[in-house]
């Protein structure tokens, strides 16, 4: 395939590519050379789910992993202690060594969906950080100025506002940035709130008298309520660990402003697609009938095509003729007095007693069609019962 539409594949869905022209040389270089591109992308596990906000950056991975080139994938266990400080307004609460393990391998698991296993590698930080004497350090460190790491908007703003951020924060950027140096990437991904992370690597690269990577930045995405980005603890986020189901039922619940965005950067449809999708809005078609195809989309690229009819069918009985479904799971219970938020919790219908209570202070959870708003309810189970919780999850206790 020739440069120019090489670059066409790879510019899809991507907002800013510092330098371009440095990556179009990169390019006839690995083409030239036959040695391939090492695409760097780093993940700090803090948690062990990825939702399909983070898929955005792997995604780009995976089209040069199709165009011959390596996918890097760091690990970030030196970084994810300290916790990205981009965009907070306080530090990050520690997490240990072995919760960032446990979480790395549940994270590989989940981008393995869209990733070429033989074309990956995967490298941990400790690699390189862990024998590093405190003299290497410190001499890292002075690679870099106050002045430029204060030039980040977060440390800037927390600074001026007086708010507190401790002096690991400030090694962030600078650890991320030696990873460049480490793994010799060639280009960067992220998204463009991570452009002063990206940027400093290629500073770092330079100290060290390295070619510079590329960056190559994308939006975030807005997570299913419209207004905030994507985020487990904003509760807006679709799960690559979610059901078909709920994924589809997700997406028809995004608000219509978003169809495009979501075409494009959760169901990377083509720039032809994409105007289709304009074509068809413009024209008045329904939203709803193309936030359907959207939905089976998004359902096809992470599970397949019959979960995505089932998906459908799912939803259309659920929502569209307000009934139960004919097929939900079953909890066999014994007939006993207990609190709801733990039956939920051990029904699976919840991930963790604090997200049941705060389903059920949202109204989000019914017991055969009768909202429950007490977060203290408790109930004797009888068999048959059927609890739903939002607007997808349902479940019929057997005691």
């Amino acid at each position: 395939m020739d440069i120019q539409k090489q670059m066409d594949v790879i510019k899809q869905g991507v907002e800013e590519i510092i330098p371009e022209e440095q990556l179009v040389e990169k390019l006839k270089k690995s083409q030239e050379t036959n040695i391939p591109l090492r695409i760097k992308y780093g993940i700090d596990p803090t948690a062990s789910d990825v939702h399909i906000g983070h898929m955005v950056p792997v995604r780009i991975m995976r089209r040069f992993q199709d165009l011959g080139h390596i996918g890097v994938i760091i690990i970030g266990d030196y970084t994810a202690q300290i916790g990205d400080p981009t965009g907070k307004n306080e530090s990050r609460p520690h997490i240990s060594a072995e919760e960032v393990k446990c979480n790395a391998e549940k994270y590989m698991e989940q981008l393995y969906h869209v990733l070429d296993k033989d074309k990956t590698e995967v490298r941990y930080q400790s690699e390189w950080f862990g024998p590093m004497q405190l003299s290497e350090f410190i001499a890292l460190l002075g690679k870099f100025t106050m002045a430029q790491i204060m030039a980040h908007d977060t440390f800037r703003r927390r600074y001026e506002e007086a708010l507190p951020f401790g002096l690991h924060e400030l090694m962030y950027p600078i650890l991320q940035a030696y990873d460049s140096v480490a793994i010799k990437a060639d280009v960067e991904l992220g998204a463009t709130e991570q452009k002063f992370n990206i940027l400093a690597g290629r500073d770092m690269q330079r100290h060290f008298n390295m070619p510079e990577q590329v960056a190559l930045l994308m939006p975030i995405l807005i997570g299913t309520d419209g207004v905030e980005k994507m985020s487990k603890s904003l509760g807006n986020y679709i799960a690559i660990f979610d059901s078909p189901e709920d994924k589809y039922g997700k997406i028809m619940s995004i608000p219509d402003k978003l169809i495009e965005n979501y075409f494009l950067y959760a169901a990377f449809a083509s720039p032809e697609e994409i105007k289709a999708i304009k074509d068809e809005l413009g024209k008045g078609v329904n939203p709803k009938l193309i936030k359907q195809k959207l939905a089976r989309r998004v359902v096809e690229l992470y599970h397949d095509k019959n979960a995505a009819e089932k998906a459908e069918n799912h939803f259309n009985t659920v929502f569209s003729q307000k009934e139960i479904p004919d097929e939900i799971p079953e909890y066999k219970v014994k007939p006993k007095k207990i609190w709801l938020v733990q039956l939920l919790n051990d029904a699976g219908l919840v991930q963790s007693n604090g997200e049941g209570r705060r389903m059920i202070k949202q109204g989000a959870v019914s017991i055969d069609g009768k909202r429950i708003s007490d977060m203290n309810y408790e109930l004797v189970p009888q068999n048959g019962m059927v609890i739903k919780v939002g607007k997808r999850r349902f479940c019929k206790l057997l005691t």
